[in-house]
Order: C-alpha cells, then sequence, then structure tokens
C-alpha cells in the first residue's frame, strides 16, 4: 500500500469522507511529503480556522508541501493564494481528479492554482463515489451539491449544483462494504433529497434507498444524513415509516421555527409543514428521533421570532438540536440584510442550546429500563438505532458486534447500558 500524507479535515462529514479519497489518491500518485488542508466554508469562523490550519502546517512541518483544498479554497481561493504558507491551491472538483494529484507530486512544476467554476460541472460521475469508517459504520456519498440558493448559505458556490452518482454504482459500492463487515451505513452527501433529478434515468433518494435494502439484503441499518424535509418523496417516507432496516432517525434541516424568518431563508417549508412531518412519522413509527439544524440569530430576527424557533424544539418532538449562531457568509444576501449585535446572537443560541440539552436528557431518561438493538462502537460504546450513544458496563463484544441491550440510567449525553 502507498505511503499517506497528512490530511486536515475540516467541516462536515462529507468532507471527511472526501479527506480518505484524497489520501487514497495523492498515496497512489507519489506525493506523500504533503500535508493537506480540506477547508470549510460553511461560517466566517470555519474559514478563519482553515487559514489557522494552513498556518500550522508550515509551521510543523516546515519541509512538506503545503496543498489547499475544499470549499473555502473554492469560493475563496484569492485568499488562500496569497498565503505564503500554500504551495498549491485546487479546488472542490479538481481535488476527486487523480490527474491532479499526479501532477503535484512532480517537485519540478510551477505550484498550480487550478480552482476552475464548480458551477459548470454537470457530471453525474462515479468519482463521487466513495466510502471510510470502520467495521460498526461506513459512509457512502451519493450526491454533491445543491440547487437550492438558501440565502444564508454559501455552499453551492463551494460544491455546484446537485450531481447524483447512479444507483447501480451506489448499490454495488454497498455490497462491497458490507461484505467487508460494515454493519451500518449512511447515505451522505450535501442535499441528498434532491438526489436523482439529474440521472439519464431520474430517480428519487426513496428509489434510491429502495434499491440499497433491495440489493444488500445482508446490510443490517441504513441511515441518511442530514434531510429536506420538503423533499422527502413518498418512496422514502414509507421505508422511513415501516422499515425496521432503516434507522429509527431522522435528521431534518430546519434552520428557523418562524414563518417569516423562513421565507426570508428562501427555506421551502413552513413551521407548521415542520410539525406535521414530525407527528405524521412518529405515528407511523412512535420510536423515531428527530434531530435538526436551527440558526440562532438569522438578520431581522426579533425575540418572537426567536421564540418561535426556541418553541420548534417542543412542538416537533426534537432530541438532537444543532445550534448555529449565525455568520454572515460575504457574497450571501443574508450578510446584505440588517444584522443582529453579535451579544444578542450568543444570548440565543445560548438559549437555544439549553433548551436543546434539556430536549435530549429528557429522550435519555425515558429510554432508561428499555431493551435496544446497538452497533457495537469503539471505546466500550454502542449505537442505538435513535442516534443514542450507550456506555456498555462491560464491553467484551468487538467492534461491529449488534448487540441487545438493556438500558439503565442516563450519564450526561448518552446512557448506560449491559447486554440483556
Amino acid at each position: 500500500m502507498s505511503a499517506a500524507p497528512k490530511i486536515v479535515t475540516h467541516g462536515c462529514r462529507l468532507n471527511a469522507l472526501e479527506s480518505a479519497a484524497i489520501r487514497r489518491l495523492a498515496g497512489d500518485a507519489g506525493l506523500t511529503d504533503a500535508v493537506i488542508v480540506n477547508t470549510c466554508a460553511v461560517t466566517n469562523e470555519a474559514v478563519r480556522d482553515s487559514r489557522k490550519s494552513v498556518r500550522r502546517a508550515r509551521r510543523e512541518n516546515p519541509e512538506a508541501r503545503i496543498v489547499v483544498t475544499g470549499c473555502a479554497a473554492q469560493t475563496t481561493p484569492e485568499a488562500f493564494t496569497a498565503m505564503a504558507e500554500a504551495d498549491a491551491v485546487i479546488g472542490n472538483r479538481e481535488k476527486l481528479d487523480p490527474a491532479e494529484w499526479r501532477a503535484l507530486s512532480d517537485k519540478d512544476a510551477p505550484a498550480p492554482i487550478r480552482v476552475n467554476d464548480i458551477m459548470a460541472v454537470r457530471d453525474t460521475s462515479d468519482h463521487l463515489i466513495d466510502s471510510y469508517g470502520e467495521r460498526a459504520r461506513a459512509f457512502v456519498q451519493v450526491q454533491t451539491g445543491c440547487d437550492h440558493r438558501c440565502t444564508f448559505c454559501i455552499i453551492p458556490y463551494g460544491r455546484g449544483n446537485s450531481r447524483s452518482t447512479p444507483i447501480k454504482t451506489v448499490v454495488r459500492e454497498a455490497r462491497r462494504l458490507v461484505d467487508a463487515g460494515a454493519r451500518e451505513l449512511v447515505i451522505t452527501g450535501v442535499d441528498i433529497t434532491s438526489y436523482g433529478g439529474d440521472l439519464d434515468e431520474p430517480a428519487t433518494l426513496g428509489t434510491l434507498v429502495d434499491a440499497i435494502l433491495d440489493g444488500v439484503p445482508d446490510l443490517f441499518r441504513l441511515r441518511l444524513s442530514s434531510v429536506d424535509g420538503a423533499e422527502i418523496d413518498d418512496a422514502l417516507f414509507e421505508r422511513l415509516c415501516g422499515d425496521e432496516r432503516v434507522a429509527p432517525y431522522l435528521h431534518l434541516s430546519l434552520q428557523a421555527g418562524d414563518n417569516m424568518i423562513l421565507k426570508r431563508m428562501k427555506r421551502r417549508h413552513s413551521r407548521e409543514q415542520a410539525i406535521a412531518l414530525c407527528n405524521d412519522i412518529r405515528a407511523r413509527r412512535p420510536d423515531i428521533a428527530f434531530g435538526a439544524d436551527i440558526i440562532a440569530g438569522f438578520p431581522t430576527e426579533t425575540e418572537a421570532m426567536f421564540r418561535r424557533s426556541l418553541d420548534l424544539v417542543a412542538e416537533a418532538g426534537l432530541q438532537y438540536v444543532h445550534v448555529f449562531p449565525f455568520s454572515p457568509r460575504e457574497g450571501t444576501p443574508a450578510a446584505r440584510m440588517p444584522q443582529l449585535e453579535r451579544g444578542v446572537i450568543k444570548e440565543r443560541a445560548a438559549r437555544l442550546r439549553r433548551a436543546a440539552k434539556d430536549a435530549l436528557h429528557g429522550f435519555l431518561d425515558r429510554l432508561e429500563g428499555r431493551e435496544e438493538t446497538a452497533v457495537v462502537e469503539s471505546g466500550g460504546r454502542a449505537r442505538l438505532g435513535n442516534f443514542a450513544l450507550a456506555r456498555l458496563s462491560s464491553p467484551t463484544e468487538a467492534t461491529g458486534d449488534i448487540t441487545r441491550l438493556r438500558i439503565g440510567a442516563r450519564c450526561g449525553d448518552m446512557v448506560d447500558a449491559h447486554p440483556v
């Protein structure tokens, strides 16, 4: 096996998956003396952290080649090419092209700066498919890019328009991973509920899920990464509600609980639709848990508007809430809207996080005494289908084992459990 370069990854799980692909591509090309920084652009803080990593990589590896890629490199390439610490800057399309890494391995070649127009990329290419993980769980990229233009989001300009991997390719990769021992597969991408509309044979996320479950009968459990509730098709809804092999957990991209703020964000759902979706699925599958992303302090948000986002945690029955203090991204419409004071944004984010923690702890408390099937992870822990993390009282099972647990008391943000 080829030696591998060092990879520093910022941002989302998709970036982590792509970093695994980059490590292999760069290693195969012989670029083993490099430090590759895979950047994130989702917030201003993420961009600053990415720049810090580039500087740190140079300090700690003075003789290495420093290569910068990822969403921040794609959206603001000039900021990274101006850094003395960076030897090369390549875009999001280029980072998955083996030819780019072969070119970079030539030490006598001039330092490349190749960041092409991501919006011009239209291919639905097999190169998108990749995976990473341990025996317990593997992540499979099925889609990248986004056709929507939420007013706060820079990501479409880093990832381009939505592009999907053909169903047959995904099923083949899923079968390979399960044959290699993966118990759970996680479908991931930038906007996975937009899956399939760009394919020669149009499909939906629901038809992809059908194909995976039907084509890989030995798969124990399938999970979905963040989904847009407004795009859940009928086939996906039925699998979520009625198929035990689909994890009883759904993470929704909600972003706010006030209808006016949702309109100013250019989201495609209302508060009432979000609550109704959770209630409809829960009525069919009572054991399901819900997560959500919610932004605190969006421009023009009043206290009353924020309260509706705060109340959404209880009204939709959310258990896992990721809170994001609003951060204006240059080039987005939201950055030009009337901004709130940073102190107000931080205070609202703190209140929302307290409500989220209370909801999670209440959910975990209610699990006590139940029996659940879980997949053993490393470190003496196991993951329940509803995404709760259990600390094993006698961790004798191997990573990837499927075990039946009796749930004990909550301990912090997880629960104690012992095998039945």
